[in-house]
């Protein structure tokens, strides 16, 4: 018969035996994220790296394959996920709030998009502070992501262009250049 701890410290308890506390092993904790500067080792990409959500569903699974329980389902077409691992054809992904699983690559898209993390964010005309405004966007909306100086970026929302801090955008590093 096996007992588990916790039944054989009380039977040792119940017995007047001398019971001496153990230090629990530390845990060895996987980060998800890539070191900058990696490359895939299927696809040979950067890792991590930004992609898209294809679909309009997605099942986001606990382990890369079919047998792996759906731990939820994303549920917003052009979504940007951050890629941190792959497995031949399932790809890790994590969402701005740092949930993330394991998708079919089939799901994914290279187009890059971001979501306004900042409400209330100003497109403005040119990447400067004091430019003429274009529109403004609401906490969560998704956006085409075009170019991309050193703090600015420029987008494409809802038919209106214009450029966006960098920093109320998750979608793209902070150190990403794109002409």
């Amino acid at each position: 018969m096996i007992f588990t701890r916790t039944v054989c410290l009380a039977i040792a308890m119940a017995f007047g035996a001398p019971v001496v506390a153990q230090e629990a092993a530390p845990e060895t904790v996987t980060p998800i994220t890539a070191v900058q500067g990696e490359r895939g080792p299927v696809t040979n990409l950067p890792m991590p790296r930004f992609v898209s959500l294809k679909a309009n569903e997605a099942n986001v699974r606990r382990g890369p394959s079919l047998s792996h329980r759906i731990d939820w389902v994303f549920q917003r077409r052009d979504m940007p996920l951050r890629v941190v691992g792959e497995y031949g054809h399932w790809r890790r992904v994590v969402d701005r709030e740092g949930m993330g699983g394991w998708v079919h690559y089939s799901l994914l898209s290279g187009n890059r998009t971001v979501i306004v993390d900042r409400d209330l964010l100003v497109l403005r005309g040119q990447p400067v502070a004091d430019s003429a405004e274009i529109a403004i966007l609401e906490l969560g909306v998704i956006a085409d992501l075009g170019e991309c100086s050193a703090d600015w970026c420029r987008l494409r929302a809802d038919g209106y262009r214009g450029w966006a801090p960098k920093t109320a955008l998750f979608g793209v590093a902070p150190d990403e250049l794109r002409d």
